[in-house]
């Protein structure tokens, strides 16, 4: 053939269409911003909130310290049951309400992550409910059982009327605040929390104390100061949820209960609910094998179980922080991504816990000084850091690897790492008992079960396969 050419038709530039557009998705720095950077970014809120919170741990002991012996040994009692709701609504359901958002952002569905941040409140208020018909119902028999006797006991009872009388608050708060931090919102959550560790302390140490023309109520103003604090953190959060201006609004209009809904948090949350309650449960059984040695040695376990509090804070900060990261990161598939972060958040946790905890073993009356002047209670609570606070990091990993897999929602491990831990305490508490041990034997055995803990929560991570096991359940038309 010969050379044949085909001819161009002319075509007018201005009338040639234009390649579509290339469509890049928005970056979303949870999914896509670098590991270490990303996480700090989300924990420094956290950090000072809960600094703050800290605070709030110093200022109560110290005032409760003023209303004498008997009182520290009242709130050391009662402490447990205090650290139970929080912790449960908190870190455990809050946490099961975070990467329930989270993992549905990660998907692309907003409508559902809406869905769900409405049944996470209609789960707070039950859960807030059945803790106050509890605690009011046989809250005074089960202090008794921890060894409460005389006025010591008649104090802590004061104490958890009035505090589990508003029990809903706490949840309320909690919950909203998991709402928001599966968005990736972590500052008005610790901004929350920051007003209201300040105004606990004012009102706290006022209707503790009686300052002013204010009465002095004792244990109760104390609890009365912290259910205020409470109501003005819920009435913020609140406003800002149901005004629209967070990623996802809760619908009360028309709202259908999904029981799919329901599951996807309570799969995580209700499961992670044992893992407080066996810490606390620990912390109870250990509370009442001390209680034999007498009310210094309680007070002084006490003041050291009050820098745990204080120093596991600081890894719940940046456990928190690492939930709406990994569970974005599980529900987009990026599994391989979620698993460097659990590793980057648990050495961050285990490293800035460990260093404190070392530092006060070492230098012990930086922290007791702040609480109390007696000889006996400041000798056990010596006793009780130079064994125990180095240990606090293996506290603090475990708490990491804890959040982490609420995020992937694979909590099992890390709750059956602390039934480890209460069998551990259990076991060598009744041998210890039948010995005729000392009080520093008990110490010792608290200390090593927290590398106890912190061990198998780093191997059930290692050995748990992370990824959706299921098919997501999208959210029906339920809202009108």
């Amino acid at each position: 053939m010969s050379d044949l050419g085909l001819a161009e038709i002319p075509v007018d530039e201005q009338e040639r269409p234009l390649p579509p557009p290339v469509t890049r998705p928005a970056r979303n720095a949870l999914l896509d911003g670098p590991i270490l950077r990303t996480l700090l970014w989300l924990a420094w809120p956290n950090v000072i909130a809960l600094s703050a919170g800290t605070c709030v741990v110093i200022a109560e002991t110290s005032y409760i310290g003023r209303l004498g012996v008997e009182s520290l040994a009242a709130m050391a009692l009662v402490f447990p049951c205090v650290i139970l709701t929080m912790t449960m609504s908190g870190g455990a359901m809050g946490g099961g309400v975070a990467s329930a958002i989270a993992r549905a952002l990660g998907a692309g569905e907003i409508e559902r992550a809406s869905t769900l941040a409405m049944h996470a409140l209609l789960i707070g208020l039950t859960f807030g409910a059945t803790f106050m018909l509890g605690m009011l119902t046989f809250g005074p028999r089960l202090l008794e059982l921890l060894g409460g006797r005389g006025n010591v006991l008649a104090q802590a009872i004061a104490y958890s009327q009035i505090f589990f009388g508003g029990a809903i608050l706490p949840w309320l708060m909690n919950t909203m605040a998991g709402i928001l931090r599966g968005t990736g919102n972590m500052k008005l959550p610790s901004t929350m929390i920051l007003s209201s560790a300040v105004w606990q302390i004012i009102l706290g140490g006022t209707l503790g104390l009686g300052l002013g023309p204010v009465p002095q109520f004792g244990m109760r103003g104390v609890a009365a100061g912290s259910l205020i604090a409470y109501s003005i953190s819920i009435s913020v959060m609140g406003w800002y949820l149901f005004s629209g201006r967070a990623r996802v609004k809760p619908k009360l209009k028309g709202l259908r209960v999904q029981w799919a809904m329901f599951i996807d948090i309570l799969r995580v949350g209700a499961v992670s609910c044992f893992s407080p309650l066996q810490s606390v449960l620990t912390i109870s059984i250990f509370t009442h094998m001390l209680a034999q040695f007498g009310t210094a040695v309680l007070a002084g376990y006490g003041i050291g179980a009050r820098l745990e509090f204080m120093l596991t804070s600081v890894a719940f900060a940046v456990g928190i922080a690492s939930v709406p990261m990994i569970g974005m990161a599980v529900g987009a598939e990026r599994v391989a991504r979620a698993r460097r972060i659990a590793w980057t958040a648990g050495t961050l946790s285990f490293l800035s816990v460990g260093v404190v905890g070392s530092f006060i073993a070492v230098f012990p009356d930086l922290w007791v000084n702040l609480f109390t002047n007696d000889p006996h209670v400041r000798a056990t609570s010596h006793q009780y850091l130079s064994t125990a606070a180095p240990m606090y990091a293996f506290i603090g990993l475990a708490m990491s690897m804890y959040f982490s897999s609420q995020g992937a929602a694979k909590v099992l491990g890390p709750v059956l790492a602390q039934t480890a831990r209460l069998i551990f305490i259990g076991a060598g508490g009744w041998w210890l008992s039948t010995h005729e041990a000392s009080a520093q034997d008990f110490f010792a055995l608290a200390a090593a079960s927290m590398g106890v803990l912190g061990v198998l929560s780093c191997l059930s991570v290692i050995l748990t396969r992370w990824g959706k096991s299921s098919p997501v359940t999208r959210a029906q038309p339920a809202l009108s």
